[in-house]
């Protein structure tokens, strides 16, 4: 797991560091740990990570700027952001500025565990399996979808979206009309289960309808299926338009 790179742990609270140190080893896994954001940026930017873990809140330079700047460079690393606030503007922020996954202190330690090796299979199945649909263009009702450079155009615009929304984005167009529960979505975008987690997908779904949808308070494309999930409208309900 992780490719053999270790993982950087940016965190100023020595307890919390030693602590997910120590677990990571339990994994098989390598750390190297910063304690401040300027330390951190310099270390992550050297490109040798297979997952940062991230605080928001940090001495020298914060999360917020630390994850841009990390973005900009190293745009498929897997980020996942550690914040002391529980608001859900500050998840939402992080996930915005393009951190795969986010987890609020205090936080359990079988928890954090899970998201961790979550997000590096993901990671390594998706270089394990990049070519798959390397060469695939999907465009449904106004919607294009270009996964080799992962670029989406809404009515010939194109629509910037983080890592979760394009993937959220990728499944639903290539399994119109079928309906996803929240825990599907959960596994098969995220990689776990937990309960209690709806909201992380609400969130996801509701800012990838604000992108892509003309009304994002009546959504055409992206539709919510009651006491089930979410769909994505089919072909043929774009026609009959």
């Amino acid at each position: 797991m992780g490719g053999g790179k270790p993982v950087l742990i940016i965190e100023d609270d020595r307890d919390i560091s030693n602590l997910v140190a120590i677990n990571l080893k339990g994994l098989g896994l390598v750390s190297d740990v910063a304690a401040d954001g300027a330390t951190g940026l310099r270390k992550a930017l050297t490109g040798g990570y297979s997952l940062i873990i991230l605080d928001l809140m940090l001495p020298e330079l914060d999360g917020v700027e630390v994850c841009k700047r990390i973005r900009k460079e190293h745009p498929s690393v897997p980020i996942l952001m550690l914040t002391a606030k529980s608001e859900e503007l500050d998840k939402v922020l992080g996930l915005e500025l393009g951190a795969d996954d986010y987890v609020t202190k205090p936080f359990g330690i079988r928890e954090l565990m899970a998201r961790i090796k979550a997000l590096l299979r993901r990671s390594e199945d998706r270089e394990a399996h990049g070519s798959q649909y390397q060469d695939e263009t999907v465009s449904l009702g106004g919607i294009t979808v270009d996964f080799a450079k992962r670029k989406v155009t809404v009515d010939g615009k194109v629509v910037e979206l983080t890592a979760k929304e394009f993937e959220l984005l990728a499944l639903f167009v290539r399994n119109p009309g079928r309906a996803f529960s929240r825990s599907q979505l959960l596994e098969q975008v995220w990689g776990y289960q937990f309960d209690g987690y709806d909201h992380t997908v609400n969130s996801h779904i509701n800012r990838l309808r604000n992108k892509i949808e003309r009304n994002p308070g009546e959504p055409v494309y992206l539709q919510t299926v009651w006491g089930v999930g979410y769909r994505f409208a089919e072909a043929e309900e774009f026609e009959a338009r």
